[in-house]
Formats: structure tokens, C-alpha cells, sequence
């Protein structure tokens, strides 16, 4: 039997970070999803988490497991699958460190993956984003960052991960105004400020604590911005800016909404995918792709492009019901 908490260390302690260069919240995700797995499965057995063993986290167990995040946690079927792929990754480690779970680590990873809905993604029209960003008081100091914050979520299209991991020396205010972003998978991009947005940071900076870890977006304890933290401040100001703007209120606003919602407006600008992707950081085309879908614009060209096929003229005169009561009976007799 094999020990399932030192191999786990090893796994999320050395080799995602070192061998695999993992991001900080890719092993952060990768650590959440084994804290529920080793809570269910102790919880089934009836074992401490620190007593399972390898074996005991087998094919039944984390099946039992996604179906019990998705039915009593209410996950997603994108929430299960990542849980799913992490638990893949880890068997996967284990193939070349313990013979022994070989054909266990196999079975494991032959667990299909549960297919999704092709949704289409949820945006802000332009006079919502305004008021959203409007929302912030710029008079006090968290004003001045939520709306910096709020500004650059939008206009560079950043992934929070991105928004919230910006360093002081990834900025440059000199002209032209940039901002290094490190993106998904390592994927570095360069992208120009607006005129706005550059005076919107220039005000969080005049007003910014000064600290050693180099942040360029901090709370309110003076440490580097969390994930969590955005999210606070954006339904915080959600809720504001509804009061203005009454359709805001309607709609599910995440930090993943003000990229999507970049992106659209870049697409109707630009009319050109290929710019929308590397203005994203998309690795390919097939990830921006959904944008389209999301955008009427090019149907409408297609459809003022093509003729339609004509209609003969006509009337419709209904028969008479006499007829028509005969005709109904002469095949009711038939089929008996």
C-alpha cells in the first residue's frame, strides 16, 4: 500500500512548481481540488486525511466524488472536469515514481471528461462599462485604485490572474504608455494604454503605499490584491453602478465578463479576429472564435450578402368544412 499524503506533498510542493513551472494559481487550484477529494474520500471511509493511502482514492471513489460536487456543491460541468484534470495530472506523476499504482494510474486516466454547453459569452454594452467604471469615488484613495482597477480589467482585456499579479515594473507611463502583461501559459504581450486609463493609474499611484513586494494593486491590509478581493470590489461597485444603470442589475458581472466584454467591443472596431486574439494572449484562434458567434454584425453582412429565394404570390382560401369532414372520415375508415 502506498501513502497518499507524502506523494501528494511531492506532487504540489516540487513538481508542479519546479518541474512543471506551474503557475502560483494553477497549484493553488490543484491544491483545492485534492482538499475536497481527501475530504470526501475520509468522510466515506471513515479514516483521518492524513491515514488514506493511494489505492483508496481509486475509479468508484472519484466518481462518486465528481458526482458529488456537481449534485450536492452545485459545480459546474467545467468545475468538475478541471477537478478531474488535476486528479489526472497527479496519477500521471505517480506512473514513473510508483510501479505499483501503474494500472491503477491507467483506469484513473481513462475517466472521460463530461462534455459542456457552448454558451454564448455574456458582455456589457459600452454605456454599462461606463457606468460601471464611474462607479468608484475617485475623491478617496480606494476610489482611485477600484477605478484604475475597474478601467485596465476592461480595457486590456486581462484575465484577473493577469490584473491582479501586475508589478510596478511591468507599467510604463512614458510615451507610449504600456503594460507587460504575463499571461496564461507563460505567454508574454505588450499592450498600449489609453489616454484614460494612463490617468487613471497616474491617480492610484500618487496615492499608492509604498511597498517592498512591488504590487501595483493593493488592499486595504497593504498587501498585493487577491482574486477574491477584485471580485468584492466589482459586485460592490456592480451594485452601484445599477443604480444609475438599471440593466446591470439583470446580469451575472465577473472579472471574466469585463474581458469578454473588451473583446467584443475590440471586435466590432477592428472587424478582425486575428487582432482580438493577440490583443487576449489567446494561444489560437479557436479560443476567440466564440466572439463571433456572440457578434451579429457578420451574420447581418452575410445575410445582406446572399439573396433569399423568392415566394409566389398567393392566397389561402380553406376548404370547405363539409369537405373537409368527409375527406377525414373516408381515411379514418380506411386504416380500420
Amino acid at each position: 500500500m502506498t501513502a497518499l499524503a507524502p506523494a501528494l506533498s511531492r506532487f504540489l510542493r516540487e513538481h508542479l512548481p519546479r518541474d512543471q513551472r506551474a503557475s502560483p494559481h494553477t497549484c493553488d487550484a490543484y491544491a483545492y481540488s485534492f482538499q475536497l477529494l481527501v475530504t470526501f474520500a475520509a468522510r466515506q471511509l471513515q479514516k483521518a486525511p492524513s491515514q488514506l493511502e493511494v489505492e483508496d482514492i481509486g475509479v468508484p471513489m472519484i466518481l462518486s466524488f465528481l458526482e458529488h460536487i456537481e449534485r450536492d456543491r452545485g459545480n459546474s460541468a467545467r468545475s468538475r472536469n478541471a477537478r478531474l484534470a488535476a486528479i489526472k495530472s497527479f496519477f500521471r506523476f505517480l506512473e514513473y515514481r510508483v510501479p505499483a499504482c501503474l494500472d491503477q494510474s491507467l483506469r484513473v486516466r481513462a475517466i472521460p471528461i463530461k462534455k459542456t454547453d457552448q454558451t454564448l459569452v455574456a458582455s456589457l454594452t459600452r454605456a454599462e462599462i461606463q457606468a460601471l467604471i464611474d462607479a468608484p469615488d475617485p475623491k478617496t484613495i480606494y476610489g482611485a485604485r477600484d477605478r484604475a482597477m475597474l478601467h485596465l480589467a476592461f480595457s486590456a482585456g486581462l484575465r484577473v490572474s493577469e490584473l491582479v499579479g501586475l508589478q510596478l515594473d511591468q507599467l510604463e507611463l512614458r510615451s507610449p504608455a504600456t503594460i507587460h502583461v504575463i499571461g496564461k501559459g507563460r505567454r508574454e504581450r505588450v499592450l498600449p494604454l489609453w489616454k484614460e486609463g494612463v490617468i487613471a493609474l497616474k491617480a492610484w499611484l500618487a496615492v499608492r503605499q509604498q511597498r517592498q513586494d512591488g504590487a501595483l494593486f493593493l488592499n486595504a491590509a497593504g498587501f498585493a490584491m487577491t482574486r477574491s478581493g477584485f471580485e468584492y470590489i466589482l459586485a460592490k461597485h456592480v451594485i452601484t453602478a445599477a443604480q444609475s444603470f438599471p440593466s446591470i442589475a439583470a446580469k451575472r458581472v465577473t472579472p471574466h465578463v469585463l474581458r469578454h466584454s473588451c473583446a467584443q467591443h475590440m471586435l466590432r472596431a477592428t472587424r478582425d479576429i486575428r487582432k482580438v486574439a493577440l490583443w487576449l494572449g489567446h494561444a489560437n484562434l479557436q479560443s476567440t472564435e466564440v466572439y463571433l458567434r456572440a457578434d451579429p454584425n457578420d451574420k447581418l453582412e452575410a445575410l445582406a450578402a446572399a439573396s433569399s429565394p423568392t415566394l409566389q404570390p398567393g392566397t389561402f382560401s380553406p376548404p370547405d368544412k363539409l369537405i373537409a369532414m368527409l375527406k377525414e372520415a373516408r381515411r379514418s375508415n380506411y386504416a380500420e
